[in-house]
C-alpha cells in the first residue's frame, strides 16, 4: 500500500512523540519519578516537626503553677525552686514520676510544670500552696546537741515525753511541751554524765535547706610501691579518710504555722583507730625490708528522716549509742577548740560511746527574735543609771 506524503508526515510525527516520552520516563529525577519523602532533619529545619501527643491513659493533664510570689522574696537564694521540687518528691515519692502512668515534673524560678493525674495534681497543689501562700520570711529554729553517758536518763523523764514513730534504726523520737522540755533539761543537767555540747539558733527560709558541715582528711600509709634506683626500693603510698559530720535540716511550715514538717539528715564518720601492720618486703640477696602500713577502723552513722509535729512543742531525738568524731585528745575540726555544734565532744576517747540527743524547737520569725532583742537592749539602756535615757 502506498501512503500519501501527508500520511507519512503524520506517522513520523507520532513516532517522534513516542520516542520522546520513552526517553523522559527512563531519565531519573524527572516528572515520572516518585516524589521524595523529606527527612526528619529537613522537617525540623523547616519548622514542620509536630509536637508529640502525651499519654493520658490514666487521666493525666497539664497544669502550671506560678512560683513568683515565693521566689521573688528569695533573691539571694540560688535556685529556690529546687526546694519546691524536693518537697513534692518527698510527698509523692520519686517512682510515680518515672513509671506508669506517664508524668512530668519540671520547674524554673517562675513556673512549676506538672503533667499527671488528678491525685498527683492535688498533692502538688497542696505543697505549692504552702510555699506561695505561706510565709516567705526567715524562720528561727533552736538546735541543742547533748550527750549522756548512760541511756537510763529516760527513767526519770519518761513521763515528760510522748513517744512518736521514727523509722531510722536505733533512733527514738519524742515530743515535749516547752515547759516539760525545761524540766527535762533541768533533770539532765543534774547528772554527772551529761554534757550540753552546743545550743545554736539556725535561720532558715521556709522550705529551704540549711547545711552545717565539718570534715577533715586523715592520711595513713596504705601500701608500698616498688621503685628502681633507690634504697630501700620501696616508697609508701598514702590514703585519705574523710571524718567529721554533715548535718542538714529542711523545715516547712503549714499555712497557719501551727505545724512543722522537718527533714533532718546527718552523716557522721569517725576513724576510731589505725591498726599497725608490719610487712617484710623482699630485697636483693634474700634479705627483707621492714615496713609498716595502717589499716583503718572506721565507724559511721546515718540519719535521714522526716518528722512532723505541732510548732508549739519540742522535738527530741535520741540517736542512740552512735559513732561520732572523737576530738578529746586531738585538735578539733576547726583547729584548736571544739567544732561547731560540739559534735567532736560527744564521745570520750578510747572508743567510748554515749547517747547523743538532738533537740529541735521552732521559735518563730527570725525578725521577731531580732526585734525583741533590740527592744530589750533599748529598755536596758533606758533604765541604766549611766545612760539616763540619753542613748
Amino acid at each position: 500500500m502506498t501512503l500519501s506524503p501527508t500520511a507519512k508526515a503524520h506517522i513520523l510525527l507520532l513516532l517522534a512523540s513516542l520516542l520522546g516520552v520513552l526517553a523522559v520516563s527512563l531519565t531519573p529525577g524527572v516528572a515520572n519519578a516518585q516524589p521524595a519523602v523529606p527527612s526528619l532533619e529537613a522537617a525540623v529545619a523547616q519548622g514542620g516537626g509536630a509536637e508529640p501527643s502525651l499519654p493520658n491513659n490514666a487521666g493525666q493533664y497539664w497544669k502550671t503553677y506560678d512560683l513568683r510570689p515565693y521566689t521573688k522574696e528569695l533573691k539571694t537564694v540560688d535556685r529556690p525552686q529546687q526546694a519546691i521540687v524536693d518537697w513534692v518528691l518527698r510527698e509523692t515519692g520519686t517512682d510515680v514520676w518515672f513509671t506508669d502512668p506517664f508524668g512530668v515534673l519540671n520547674a524554673d524560678r517562675s513556673t512549676l510544670r506538672v503533667y499527671h493525674n488528678k491525685q498527683m495534681q492535688e498533692i502538688v497543689s497542696r505543697i505549692h500552696e504552702r510555699f506561695v501562700n505561706g510565709t516567705t520570711e526567715t524562720q528561727l529554729y533552736g538546735l541543742r546537741v547533748m550527750a549522756v553517758g548512760n541511756p537510763n536518763w529516760r527513767t526519770r523523764t519518761q513521763a515528760l515525753m510522748r513517744s512518736v514513730q521514727a523509722q531510722s534504726p536505733g533512733v527514738h523520737a519524742y515530743l515535749l511541751s516547752k515547759e516539760n522540755a525545761a524540766l527535762l533539761m533541768a533533770s539532765l543537767r543534774g547528772r554527772s554524765d551529761f554534757r550540753e555540747l552546743s545550743a545554736v539558733d539556725m535561720v532558715v527560709h521556709n522550705g529551704q535547706s540549711q547545711v552545717l558541715e565539718r570534715v577533715r582528711g586523715q592520711n595513713y600509709v596504705s601500701d608500698y610501691k616498688p621503685v628502681q634506683g633507690a634504697f630501700p626500693p620501696y616508697i609508701p603510698e598514702t590514703g585519705e579518710l574523710q571524718e567529721g559530720y554533715r548535718l542538714q535540716i529542711s523545715p516547712l511550715l503549714s499555712l497557719d504555722r501551727r505545724e512543722v514538717d522537718l527533714v533532718v539528715k546527718c552523716n557522721i564518720d569517725q576513724v576510731e583507730k589505725l591498726s599497725n601492720v608490719n610487712l617484710d618486703l623482699p630485697l636483693v640477696g634474700g634479705q627483707t625490708y621492714a615496713a609498716q602500713i595502717h589499716v583503718p577502723q572506721v565507724a559511721s552513722w546515718r540519719l535521714h528522716e522526716r518528722f512532723r509535729w505541732p510548732s508549739d512543742q519540742v522535738l527530741l531525738l535520741s540517736c542512740g549509742v552512735v559513732a561520732a568524731p572523737d576530738r578529746n585528745n586531738t585538735p578539733s575540726l576547726l583547729g584548736g577548740g571544739s567544732s561547731f555544734l560540739g559534735l567532736d565532744r560527744i564521745f570520750a576517747g578510747n572508743g567510748q560511746r554515749a547517747d547523743a540527743l538532738l533537740m529541735i524547737e521552732y521559735r518563730g520569725r527570725a525578725s521577731e527574735r531580732v526585734d525583741g532583742a533590740n527592744a530589750a537592749a533599748r529598755a536596758a539602756r533606758a533604765t541604766s543609771p549611766l545612760s539616763r535615757g540619753r542613748y
